[in-house]
């Protein structure tokens, strides 16, 4: 049986082992991409693959697991192991990862709970889902056979919390769940975070996070070392070669030779795993959101993340120039021809039907109604939006009216009678919106957009997280009762009938059909359109936004069809073409 332990080096089977490590995300790549990824992380000379594991994926609606296609994680375990990758897990129930709420799942939002802490009532919802996972997990772990070395308790916990009586009872849970292979934290590399996250004091192996100055950081990470006399193996479990982006904002770059020089010190001097090696895709509303103190910055579909691989999966320039630099300075780690994917291109794939949004919600969603309008929580609902609806009566003699929506995340667009009034966004929304009534009733539609929710920082605890409208809406002066509300999670799109009125200007469903002898990868051109999302043969590949910076959205292989294909855009500012592009590469706006 292979052991794997940590003493002053890492020992695999007593040899000394250095761990080389990228960053691969089974949840953002389709699974008939995963042995791809994994094969040119194992010809890049690497022998080790990590991976987090969303809690709200996994557990999208309480007490419903899915383990499934793009969630089947023993499968990914067992594809590296085929690889002869070994495998790092970061199953803790926070995992930041740029996702959404930093992979806490909505729902607990309507509990009593402090997430992050010892409170028990939390841990009661982590202990639940640690019933389902673990066993998953440490059937795949080295002593059991498998190829897991490690299993991280929290992540970058002391960026956040010092509350060791949780991160004890975190790893009991791991322990209690028969994982017996090392467990270490992960925390930035000064002695603040890895006092406060960290069980060194418990011989929990603390690893740093860092993108640069290897020597600095390790340096650091080594004194800390020295306070609880501990002779330990220098990891950095995330080493940033890259960065994400966020809407509005130019794409993040990273200049090559810098990050191979970084690279080669760090390995020099410890173990490495690259964040990311494989970024891939945010697909549906996954994307996290970066907090700041006013208006929080939501990120784009695409996790390229500047990685060695592409969002496609493809090797990049870096990829070759660290494979360059493995077989110069590292030849004793094989390294092999990478793979890469081809992509199609089809023009002018012409529009066939299109409806309005407020002409079939009744088809695709059965109501809420209520006195006072209720949070997407509130609804039951995770992700996506919620259109409120209700009636106000005229009362100013020149018809103009003056509506408040009071305290509402994240945007959004008020329509009377059908037609677009205004949209505001976070630090907007509260503000008047004036209204002409023309006739004795005016019919109110309000669709508000959750872009996101944070997951990073001290915001995880805040009330804004809770999405759509939070207190009221109001005319003049006094709060509007009588709401119908429709959670809009497009699970399912199949209902559309596309028969019914199409309106321009109103959020729209515009349907586009084409045809394919084979299948490749590509991309969606959304330049042209305003904001929403796209669905490939019904599934929700991500959002899209004329905010910048890509105007593009990567569409894996396995989501399209030989024979007839169809693409569905749901957009909500009234902008849309009469013809469609498939493309080979991404394009960004300039």
């Amino acid at each position: 049986m292979a052991t794997f332990e940590v003493k002053d080096e890492f020992l695999l089977d007593g040899q000394p082992f250095k761990i080389l490590s990228g960053a691969i995300h089974y949840f953002r790549i389709h699974p008939d991409d995963w042995y791809h990824s994994l094969f040119n992380l194992k010809a890049l000379g690497f022998n080790t693959v990590e991976t987090y594991v969303p809690w709200n994926m996994h557990e999208a609606k309480e007490g419903e697991y899915n383990f499934s296609g793009i969630l089947d994680i023993e499968k990914f375990i067992s594809t590296a192991e085929e690889l002869g990758l070994y495998v790092i897990i970061r199953p803790s129930p926070y995992i930041c990862a740029e996702w959404e709420f930093g992979g806490f799942p909505a729902w607990l939002l309507n509990k009593d709970v402090h997430i992050r802490s010892s409170d028990t009532r939390f841990l009661d919802y982590v202990a639940r889902y640690y019933d389902h996972l673990i066993p998953k997990l440490a059937a795949h772990q080295l002593k059991n056979g498998g190829n897991i070395l490690m299993f991280q308790v929290e992540n970058e916990y002391g960026s956040y919390g010092e509350d060791k009586v949780y991160l004890r009872m975190l790893t009991q849970m791991l322990k209690d769940y028969g994982i017996k292979q090392p467990l270490f934290t992960s925390d930035g590399p000064w002695r603040a975070t890895l006092r406060a996250g960290s069980l060194i004091e418990d011989d929990i192996l603390v690893t740093g996070n860092f993108g640069s100055k290897p020597e600095e950081n390790f340096q650091q990470m080594k004194k800390f070392f020295d306070e609880y006399d501990k002779d330990w193996p220098l990891m950095c479990m995330e080493f940033w070669d890259g960065w994400f982006n966020r809407y509005g904002e130019e794409v993040v770059t990273r200049e090559t030779d810098e990050l191979v020089d970084s690279i080669k010190r760090t390995i020099e001097l410890g173990s490495i795993n690259l964040y990311m090696f494989h970024g891939g895709t945010n697909f549906g509303f996954m994307n996290g959101c970066s907090a700041r103190l006013q208006h929080d910055l939501p990120q784009v579909t695409s996790y390229d993340y500047g990685a060695p691989l592409d969002e496609q999966g493809n090797p990049t320039e870096k990829y070759f120039a660290i494979q360059n630099m493995m077989k110069e300075y590292f030849p004793e780690y094989e390294t092999k021809e990478p793979l890469v994917k081809n992509s199609l291109e089809i023009l002018n794939i012409p529009l066939v039907e299109s409806v309005s949004l407020l002409s079939v919600v009744d088809d695709l969603v059965v109501p809420r109604i209520t006195k006072y309008p209720q949070t997407m929580e509130a609804l039951d609902q995770n992700i996506g939006y919620v259109l409120y609806q209700t009636k106000i009566e005229c009362d100013s003699q020149d018809g103009q009216e003056r509506i408040r929506v009071i305290d509402g995340r994240d945007r959004i667009q008020l329509f009377a009678n059908g037609k677009h009034v205004l949209t505001q966004y976070q630090e907007e929304i509260g503000e008047d919106i004036m209204v002409m009534q023309t006739e004795k009733y005016t019919n109110l539609s309000i669709l508000v957009e959750n872009m996101g929710r944070v997951n990073y920082g001290h915001k995880l605890l805040a009330s804004t997280q809770r999405k759509g409208i939070r207190t009221g809406v109001t005319a003049d002066l006094h709060f509007i009762t009588n709401w119908r509300q429709y959670s809009l999670d497009f699970d399912d799109i199949t209902k559309i009938d596309y028969s019914k009125e199409f309106v321009e200007g109103q959020p729209s469903f515009y349907k586009y059909e084409f045809m394919l002898t084979s299948l490749a990868d590509t991309y969606v051109e959304t330049n042209g359109f305003g904001k929403g999302i796209v669905f490939i043969n019904g599934n929700n590949i991500g959002r899209f936004w004329d905010n910048g910076p890509y105007q593009t959205l990567y569409v894996p292989k396995g989501f399209l069809n030989e024979g007839k294909n169809e693409i569905v855009f749901f957009e909500t500012e009234g902008k849309f073409n009469r013809n469609l592009n498939l493309v080979k590469q991404h394009e960004i706006m300039n």
